[in-house]
């Protein structure tokens, strides 16, 4: 949004080193991964690995779209140095993070073990160590979704039209007339993930256009772009959602009208007497009360 908050991004490529081994061992034993897909798994094998060339394979296919090269992916990873078993990266006790399909952003080992799957897949990645540093690598991936899917609801009349493109992303169009005077909250999908708790941070995708002539002024949608992370119910500085997204499904995809004093508030001053019109889409939500208590 105009005003993001700063996420340190967590690049995966720095996680899984790849390059050529000055000598080629023989591979040790075996990887088994437990645990289902969307949360972290547990992988058993026996320290230390030898991984002589780079491994993919598909653990569980998902059912959602391929993905597709310079389009967003959205991931949740876990990472081991296989010679110990050492953590060296992981995303299920933070949020997921996104890129852009590319080897650019991924690193060529990582790009080449997603691209083509599905979102919704569950990947395992093992890879040699790089040169003489450390042992080989040995990730997990879970694909999700970069758009909402959830059950289509019948919005009410008057409000802002919505269509959608074929890649998800939404189209607003704002009716001639008065805005309303207070927020309203349309979901336009229904997801069947969890309710979204204040205090978590959910990672959506969102577009937002003035009510006055339906002027675009932010998108996560324009090339380039990625999902945003935005922390949710804790005095954000767009109180509108946070009195819109709260409870909210993951999943969903929600249309908020925002009244001017649930806006971004005085400090803009380009936006400050706006009504503003977003289509958010909620594609995970994380931390909070709900995974402390857990």
């Amino acid at each position: 949004m105009r005003r993001r908050p700063a996420v340190t991004t967590v690049v995966l490529a720095l996680v899984v080193g790849l390059a050529a081994c000055t000598t080629e061992p023989e591979p040790t034993g075996e990887v088994t991964v437990q645990g289902e897909a969307g949360s972290a798994p547990d992988l058993v094998y026996e320290t230390p690995l030898v991984v002589a060339e780079p491994t993919v394979e598909v653990l569980a296919e998902g059912d959602g779209p391929e993905l597709v090269d310079g389009e967003p992916v959205l991931v949740d990873y876990y990472a081991e140095d296989g010679s110990d078993g050492t953590v060296v990266g992981e995303t299920y006790s933070s949020e997921p993070k996104p890129y852009l399909l590319s080897a650019e952003s991924l690193g060529v080992a990582i790009h080449d073990a997603l691209q083509g799957r599905t979102v919704g897949s569950r990947i395992l990645h093992l890879v040699p160590p790089e040169g003489d540093r450390g042992g080989p690598t040995v990730a997990v991936y879970d694909i999700l979704p970069t758009r909402a899917s959830g059950e289509p609801v019948e919005p009410r009349e008057g409000l802002p039209t919505v269509t959608l493109a074929d890649d998800g992303e939404p189209e607003i169009e704002v009716p001639p007339t008065a805005p309303p005077e207070d927020l309203v909250v349309q979901p336009l999908l229904r997801g069947s993930g969890p309710q979204v708790q204040p205090g978590q941070v959910i990672i959506v995708q969102y577009k937002g256009v003035t009510w006055s002539d339906g002027t675009v002024f932010d998108s996560s949608w324009d090339d380039g772009e990625l999902p945003t992370p935005f922390p949710i119910g804790v005095n954000s500085v767009l109180p509108g959602w946070d009195l819109g997204l709260v409870e909210q499904t993951v999943g969903s995809q929600v249309l908020l009208v925002v009244p001017p004093r649930l806006g971004f508030g005085a400090g803009d001053t380009e936006l400050a007497d706006e009504t503003l019109v977003f289509v958010v889409d909620i594609l995970a939500a994380r931390g909070g009360p709900t995974e402390v208590e857990s």
